[in-house]
């Protein structure tokens, strides 16, 4: 009698569980970042018959993997696992050894970007994007988010999927500001991706969230015009490195 009424227990906690909606409040997400090579490049001199074959040559993709390490008060975000696919470094954007550490408590991230070979340290506020809210739903890494969409640098379009039972404001790069995490991004004049490819229901260490403040520091406001004096000659492929290092 005792055994049956155990069972009993058991199978109506069971089922007030699964009617109950179970928030992630720590954890480590992979991101899978694609870049659209050729399509990046497809307007560099078109007339000239020897660059468009060594883009056809190239890889169609590039695959990164970045991990965001996240608890209620911070998250990290670097470079993951690597690939076997290889580009030229220059073809593949300056942002693939961004690292970006935000502070959700404070409103605020610091960013360890690397350009070329000169190192910034960036330490701005965040939720200064704005969003628009969408009823379109999407599942990723078996989550159900959400569609919002923002603008950044002026003009560059941002599509964004929130997922809110990871009820933190962050995401890829230094994205966030929306109520819950940011689990697909797409910039679609960069041609680029972030989507989750898995979320781990780990508590990180406290030791995770550091950065090496080694670099030159530089006031956001600064970190544009600086860009815009370096990729001056580089014609539109500079424009894009501009917004890749603005992320």
């Amino acid at each position: 009698m005792k055994n049956i009424i155990s069972i009993l227990v058991l199978v109506v906690f069971g089922v007030q569980a699964q009617g109950q909606q179970l928030f992630l409040y720590s954890g480590k997400i992979e991101y899978e970042r694609k870049i659209n090579v050729h399509r990046q490049f497809e307007t560099d001199d078109e007339g000239s018959d020897w660059w468009q074959d060594f883009i056809k040559r190239q890889p169609r993709f590039m695959d990164n993997y970045f991990d965001l390490s996240f608890n209620k008060d911070k998250s990290i975000y670097k470079p993951g696992r690597e690939t076997d696919v290889k580009v030229e470094p220059w073809m593949v954007g300056p942002a693939k050894d961004n690292i970006v550490l935000t502070d959700f408590a404070g409103l605020k991230y610091t960013s360890r970007r690397k350009v070329f070979e000169e190192t910034f340290i960036i330490t701005d506020s965040t939720n200064k994007l704005e969003w628009k809210l969408s009823n379109e739903l999407r599942t990723i890494a078996g989550f159900e988010c959400r569609k919002a969409v923002g603008i950044i640098s002026d003009s560059v379009y941002v599509v964004a999927f929130y997922t809110e039972e990871i009820p933190v404001s962050g995401g890829p790069e230094s994205f966030g500001g929306l109520p819950g995490m940011i689990l697909g991004l797409a910039v679609p004049r960069l041609y680029t991706t972030w989507f989750a490819t898995k979320v781990e229901l780990i508590e990180p260490p406290a030791a995770v969230f550091t950065i090496n403040e080694k670099g030159k520091k530089l006031a956001p406001p600064a970190l544009a015009p600086l860009l815009k004096t370096s990729f001056k000659d580089w014609g539109k492929r500079g424009e894009k490195f501009i917004w890749w290092s603005l992320l």
